[in-house]
């Protein structure tokens, strides 16, 4: 395969960036920023979310080289950033229509990463894919996601897209620890409980579906393959583990691997757009894709922080 990836430079991207170069394939990425964490393929700085008329090379007439199919992984990604500032809600938008104007142009299957988060705070506890109810709309993240999701369908009946969509939820692990950037909660409370530092939890209740990169990175994967070969087309599916873990559990996790006993706060209310629970149904990634995650949190945790001292020595 040759595949392009938007949003290259970030985790997912360079997870799956990296597996599709070991497994034989080519890999071309686009990014507004250089890649921390290698140079292993070439990468386009661009920034996607800048309005567009021109798609027949590539986005803004970028030279974009002959590919297969496109990953569409680029977007503003921290929920709460975008509470407080919805303008990057309406970048995401504008970066899913430019991807899918190029994939029109070019005739390109499109992967696209949606969230969790377009189920909002679910309270009967209900995510099979088609029960998704988006007057729970949460946050201005979610509605872009919701947006973007919208688009795709509008673009696959209109246009003949042919699309996956996949749900991603608290994907974690390797080339995640960049908190400068973006403060994922994993990688925030290893940072935190390895200085020996206190560390916030917004409900002892949250529970969330933790769900480690390599799993990701499986699932994307097999779904590339079948979309390509019009054996699963224009689904959208929840990827995740599986499994609902509370924040203080997971705190727990990251003290035991490291080896000392984390000193964990917990404030009673839920700070602006985020979602108290979510565990996932993923019947149909497993129906459709063969899809068995195998990486508990427990062992995810493990290798999360053997990556992060990795990086430290």
């Amino acid at each position: 395969m040759r595949v392009l990836i938007t949003g290259s430079s970030g985790q997912i991207g360079t997870n799956l960036a990296l597996q599709l170069l070991a497994s034989g394939h080519s890999v071309f990425g686009v990014d507004r920023r250089v890649n921390p964490w290698t140079d292993a393929f070439p990468t386009l700085l661009q920034d996607l979310a800048i309005p567009q008329r021109e798609f027949h090379h590539g986005i803004g007439g970028a030279p974009y080289p002959p590919c297969d199919i496109v990953v569409h992984l680029a977007a503003n990604a921290k929920v709460f950033e975008l509470v407080e500032q919805p303008f990057r809600a309406l970048e995401n938008i504008n970066i899913t229509y430019n991807v899918l104007e190029y994939c029109r142009a070019a005739g390109l299957p499109l992967i696209f990463s949606s969230s969790r988060e377009v189920y909002g705070d679910i309270h009967r506890y209900i995510t099979e894919e088609t029960s998704a109810d988006f007057s729970f709309t949460e946050s201005p993240y979610s509605a872009s996601k919701i947006a973007g999701e919208a688009l795709i369908y509008a673009y696959a009946r209109c246009y003949g897209l042919r699309y996956l969509v996949f749900r991603f939820s608290n994907v974690y692990g390797r080339y995640d620890n960049d908190l400068e950037r973006m403060e994922r909660v994993i990688p925030l409370f290893i940072s935190r409980i390895a200085r020996g530092d206190a560390v916030t939890v917004y409900g002892r209740e949250k529970v969330l579906d933790f769900t480690y990169v390599d799993d990701c990175v499986d699932g994307i994967m097999r779904g590339m393959e079948r979309l390509l070969a019009g054996e699963v087309v224009n689904r959208t599916i929840n990827l995740a583990y599986g499994e609902g873990n509370s924040l203080v559990r997971m705190a727990e996790l990251v003290g035991a691997a490291l080896g000392v006993q984390p000193r964990i706060v917990v404030e009673p209310s839920k700070r602006p757009g985020e979602v108290s629970y979510y565990v996932a149904d993923i019947s149909l990634a497993r129906e459709l894709l063969g899809f068995v995650p195998r990486v508990p949190l427990a062992e995810g945790i493990h290798r999360a922080v053997a990556w992060s001292r990795q990086g430290e020595a």
